[in-house]
């Protein structure tokens, strides 16, 4: 395994590590790792308190809390930061929210404008390089509890955000340790490898739920001035790059898709981290390709880099088809209290 991945890899990168994920009997498929927990792993109960986090700006997003028993001002706090489209409803962070506590760590996830189930205030939405969001709520949850270690876990979209969070603050994340999983860290890549073959469905998803949430601004705020965009058009967005050149970019304040991607990458950030961080990443991600991957002088000595062959994309499904163990709660556990 070691010899056929290393020749997968595109180039040598500092603290890279081969991961000993194995994938399930039956389950070593790309998009069957990707889509697995989404049709068949049942969600746990848990009672979240719902708190509303007031932004600067006007906005808001809403963050749910799930405590341990018995805990105090000192208990660890681990935020997680979903994907795109993704809430507290989505596998891999029910899954997380339960390994975490029953570890002995409170959680919170930070949803991201409009992805609760409420709508946002305001016309823009959140985007894979906002990091003002995430950033004045780790200064409040820290403030909040001055005694708690505050963790991070983060998922795709939201993988790419705080590494690229951790990149601008430096030694002032406020995070004692960080995990990113299958981090899309250089977006134009991505845009690109989601309109090839069969990640287009992923693709056609995906929008199909972006599409919607901006329809319904339109009913709200004047977004034909704002966007210079017709609404009977929104039906005609079919690729990332499409949907980010009409609305993400120009409500954000990006000249286009392009200038939208090559600011928001968080490659270019990984060589100012300052906090420990695991990146997991399988190279059979159907998100995108290898050439996401950092150089040597790209990534700092605070990052690990861990590749695995399989995986797929926020998959890493181990045991198997029937008795399947979710790889990636045990090793974020693990990387958190070694």
């Amino acid at each position: 395994m070691t010899q056929s991945l290393k020749h997968s890899m595109p180039y040598s990168t500092i603290g890279t590590n081969i991961s000993n994920f194995k994938p399930a009997f039956g389950l070593a498929n790309r998009h069957v790792q990707t889509v697995y927990a989404t049709l068949f792993r049942k969600l746990f109960p848990i009672n979240y308190k719902i708190e509303t986090f007031r932004l600067d700006d006007g906005d808001f997003i809403e963050c749910y809390y799930s405590n341990i028993k018995n805990n105090t001002q000192s208990t660890p706090f681990v935020i997680l930061f979903h994907g795109l489209a993704g809430s507290y409803k989505s596998p891999y962070i029910n899954g997380a929210v339960k390994s975490l506590n029953e570890a002995g760590f409170n959680t919170v996830i930070m949803h991201y404008r409009g992805t609760s189930g409420k709508e946002n205030n305001l016309a823009r939405s959140y985007h894979s390089g906002d990091t003002s969001d995430a950033l004045s709520f780790i200064s409040f949850l820290k403030s909040r509890y001055p005694k708690a270690k505050l963790y991070a876990v983060a998922y795709s979209l939201g993988a790419n955000m705080l590494l690229k969070l951790l990149g601008e603050k430096g030694l002032n994340s406020k995070l004692e340790a960080a995990v990113c999983v299958s981090a899309p860290m250089q977006l134009d890549i991505c845009a690109d490898s989601m309109n090839k073959g069969f990640s287009r469905l992923y693709q056609t998803n995906l929008l199909k739920d972006l599409k919607v949430s901006l329809d319904k601004k339109y009913d709200k705020h004047d977004m034909q001035s704002l966007i210079a965009f017709k609404r009977k058009d929104i039906k005609n967005l079919k690729t990332f790059w499409e949907f980010d050149d009409a609305y993400t970019a120009p409500i954000h304040g990006f000249s286009s898709a392009k200038d939208y991607y090559t600011s928001s990458s968080s490659k270019q950030f990984l060589k100012d981290i300052k906090t420990p961080t695991l990146i997991i990443h399988s190279l059979d991600d159907p998100f995108m390709t290898s050439e996401v991957l950092p150089k040597e002088n790209e990534v700092s000595k605070y990052v690990t880099l861990e590749i695995s062959e399989k995986g797929g994309h926020v998959g890493f499904i181990s045991g198997s088809f029937f008795k399947p163990q979710y790889w990636l709660e045990k090793r974020i556990l693990k990387f958190f209290i070694s």
